[in-house]
Parts: C-alpha cells; sequence; structure tokens
C-alpha cells in the first residue's frame, strides 16, 4: 500500500460540513424518542436506559452489584445538555434529548473517523463516503445507538483506536484508554485484543515493534487503572479488574448462552445483510485491520457467553467492533470505480501511516 502521503487529502471546510450533515441526520434518526417513544417502558435490554438515564440527573448509585453505572462516560457529558434544555423543550424530554445530543455527536465523529481513515486508505472519497453512510444507515444506529445507551461513545473508542493505529499517534493510545474505559468496561479488553492482534501482524513492518509494544501496554494497563479508580470513586471499594470481571460471571451455560446469541434478532437486523455483501471485498481492506477486527469479535462473543447479557448486547458489541470495517467493504462492493486501483492495493499485509 501506498504511504499515506499519497491518499486524497479532504479539505477541512468539507471536513467540517460533512460532520454537521451527519448530526443532523442522527438526531433525525434518534427524533423517535424525544416525545413520540418512550424507550425505557420498552421491556428487555431496554431497561438498560433506567440507570443511564437516571445518570443524567443524579450520582450513581454505589450499589457494587451495579455495574452499569461505572459507564459514566455518556450520561456525565449529557449532563449540561440537560441543565440548558430543561424547561425549554416543550413536549420533548429532556433526559432523552440530552443523551440523543450525546450519542449523536458521537456516533457522527466515528463516520467522521470512518472516512478519514478509509479515505486514506484507499485514496477514494467516494469509497469513504459511501462506507459513512453505510454505517449510519445500518439498523444499529438508530435502534441501539440513539435511544439512550451508551454504546456510541464505546464504538468511537474503537474507531478512534482504528485511526491512531493507521496514523501511528502510539503516544494518544494512553488517552483513547481512558475515555473509552469510561464509556464500557468491555472497552478494555477490546482494547487489549485489538491492539495486540493489529501488533502482531505489523510488527515486521513497523520501524520500532518494541516502541509501539511498549506504547500499547502502557494503555493496557492505564486501561485497567482506570476501572479500578472509577469503581473506588464510585462505590468506595477498590477492586481488582480481575475480581470485577469475576463478580460479573452469568448464570447460563457459556455454550447454552453461546448458541442463544445467534437467535438474537438485534444481531440478525444487523448483520444479515452487512456480512455477507462485506465478504465479497473483506480482503481489499488492510489484514491488519481484518485479523484485529476478527480477533476482538472472538473476544465479544467470548464475553457475552461468560457475562450472560441480555438479547440485543452481543449484537451491539460486534457492531462497535467490526460495523466500521464491514461498512468499508460494503462500499468498496457498491462503487467499484471509486479507487478501484488503490483499493486493491490494500491487499498488501500492513498498512502504512494514513489520513
Amino acid at each position: 500500500m501506498r504511504a499515506g502521503t499519497d491518499s486524497t487529502r479532504i479539505p477541512g471546510p468539507r471536513l467540517a460540513l460533512l460532520f454537521l450533515l451527519f448530526f443532523s441526520i442522527c438526531c433525525g434518526l434518534g427524533y423517535a424518542g424525544l416525545n413520540r417513544i418512550d424507550w425505557r417502558q420498552a421491556p428487555g435490554g431496554l431497561l438498560d436506559l433506567h440507570t443511564y438515564a437516571a445518570m443524567v440527573t443524579s450520582p450513581p448509585s454505589g450499589d457494587l452489584d451495579d455495574h452499569m453505572q461505572f459507564r459514566i462516560l455518556v450520561p456525565y457529558l449529557a449532563r449540561p445538555v440537560y441543565r440548558v434544555a430543561k424547561d425549554h423543550l416543550g413536549s420533548w424530554d429532556p433526559i432523552m434529548f440530552s443523551l440523543l445530543v450525546v450519542n449523536s455527536l458521537f456516533v457522527s465523529a466515528t463516520v467522521m473517523l470512518l472516512l478519514v481513515a478509509v479515505d486514506g486508505q484507499l485514496g477514494s472519497y467516494t469509497i469513504a463516503l459511501g462506507a459513512a453512510l453505510i454505517y449510519l444507515l445500518n439498523f444499529a444506529v438508530p435502534n441501539l445507538r440513539l435511544v439512550g445507551f451508551i454504546d456510541a461513545g464505546e464504538g468511537f473508542f474503537l474507531m478512534l483506536l482504528v485511526w491512531i493505529l493507521f496514523r501511528q499517534h502510539y503516544w494518544m493510545l494512553p488517552l483513547c484508554a481512558i475515555l473509552g474505559a469510561t464509556a464500557k468496561e468491555s472497552f478494555v479488553p477490546f482494547l487489549i485484543v485489538f491492539s495486540l492482534s493489529w501488533w502482531v501482524c505489523s510488527r515486521k513492518t513497523l520501524p520500532s515493534p518494541a516502541s509501539v509494544l511498549t506504547w500499547m501496554v502502557v494503555s493496557w494497563v492505564t486501561a485497567l487503572a482506570t476501572l479500578t479508580l472509577l469503581q473506588g470513586a464510585i462505590t468506595h471499594v477498590y477492586r481488582s479488574p480481575l475480581r470485577f470481571g469475576l463478580e460479573m460471571r452469568g448464570d447460563a451455560a457459556y455454550l447454552t448462552h453461546f448458541v442463544a446469541s445467534f437467535r438474537d434478532r438485534n444481531l440478525w437486523y444487523i448483520f444479515v445483510w452487512l456480512l455477507p455483501l462485506s465478504l465479497l471485498r473483506l480482503k481489499r481492506l488492510p489484514l491488519n485491520w481484518r485479523v484485529a477486527t476478527a480477533m476482538t469479535s472472538l473476544t465479544a462473543f467470548a464475553l457475552d457467553a461468560y457475562y450472560g447479557a441480555p438479547p440485543g448486547a452481543i449484537g451491539r458489541a460486534l457492531f462497535s467492533v467490526a460495523g466500521p470495517l464491514l461498512s468499508a467493504s460494503v462500499a468498496i462492493l457498491l462503487f467499484p470505480g471509486g479507487g478501484a486501483q488503490r483499493a486493491g492495493e490494500a491487499r498488501v499485509e500492513n498498512a502504512a501511516p494514513s489520513g
């Protein structure tokens, strides 16, 4: 693959315009939750919304058994939006409005990073824009990202991780680790597996593989320490990440829950067309991105089976991990004339720094 300096340069004003466009699209996709549908009254996995909505207006419960209270990033960012919007929105729910604004910002930033990363790797603005729009139009965005959940934050930091690794800005890894850990605890094992898999695939072409691995290990330690300090600050009980993980063990048998995950309708709604279409052009994307995504997706399945998560959880996690890569692959399929020559070059195993 050619160096990133050969990639298409997207002007700053266009990027700003695209971000505003994506943000407006997200706000429109999530509009129903403002005054038409109260997702907090929905059965099943959407009951998580009670916790996140409560954290917008109140401190965390401090209950050691409530792991969702440690996912503070999205609810805490929604707090100032809620304070400004309260009593000024008419029939709109100010709590759901604040969560929609923050989640829309995270989703918009995710697709912006996806657009820039794909453009940098393939040199095709057409394919890059197609990847961003395909990601936005997936079932997961309006139904699982913009309804008040906090997965948009985790998805953003996973895409930021991809961008950091492509650009080789490894010094940013610890900051990404800290913020990602406050978004959702599953980001920590995802970070470790994704970055290590990436390093294994890329180490032979890195100018200083030992230095890169050092930055990665520092980010892992930082993420684990963030979990411990965050839980201690909320519950006043400091538990090691290992103890925290062991206490999250679900009641269902691993194999039973793993098989049950494939009956989850949310999983099928997300991947029924995205996965088969992406397989047709997946090899045109960098090997390190593909391998890291595959290994982290397997980790998501393992964590889901261990925790015994409710329906919908595995689909949300897998879309955070694999959604950007699969969307980019489908875009290559749908826009064969957009940077086809450069897209073919992505078969090379390791990617150079890019936009």
